[in-house]
């Protein structure tokens, strides 16, 4: 399983996902172009000491992160606010990516098209959308569950 940030746009919210993916064992797609520098010397000054134990993927743009997929054959999902099927009700695979937008303006349609399911985390009436770290935190949670990711990661650790 990986996640994957299209055009990330607050450092923070990328930062906590990378410490999300580090934790958890899965690798993380970044795809350009950011917000801010995504360089490893400009996560290290902001902090992020997990690097060194997550593997990130950089894609200079949506269209070479689109023909890296293909070649991989990877199920892309998608989560946006505009799905009807819950996050909840999907079956997740373990080589599911895991795609989260901007936090500013999501993806555009052509995004949309791509994704071979779009997924919402329901929330109450009116409320606008959740932050996109805590959005990523409930996927993999559930997507790992399902997957019975967190029984190998329990398997794994240290007595």
């Amino acid at each position: 399983m990986r996640i994957a940030l299209y055009e990330p746009d607050i450092p923070q919210n990328t930062g906590t996902i990378l410490r999300l993916a580090a934790c958890v064992g899965l690798a993380a797609h970044i795809i350009e172009p950011a917000g801010f520098p995504t360089s490893d010397r400009a996560f290290r000054r902001a902090g992020m000491d997990y690097l060194d134990q997550v593997t990130i993927v950089r894609h200079p743009s949506w269209e070479a992160f689109a023909a890296w997929r293909a070649q991989a054959g990877v199920r892309l999902l998608l989560f946006t606010t505009s799905a009807g099927t819950s996050y909840l009700d999907h079956a997740y695979r373990e080589d599911d990516l895991l795609l989260f937008g901007r936090e500013s303006a999501g993806v555009p349609e052509t995004v949309h098209r791509a994704a071979s399911a779009r997924l919402v985390i329901p929330m109450r009436a009116g409320m606008r959308s959740l932050n996109v770290a805590m959005a990523a935190a409930m996927a993999v949670g559930e997507a790992m569950r399902q997957t019975g990711g967190f029984t190998a990661l329990a398997a794994a650790k240290p007595a």
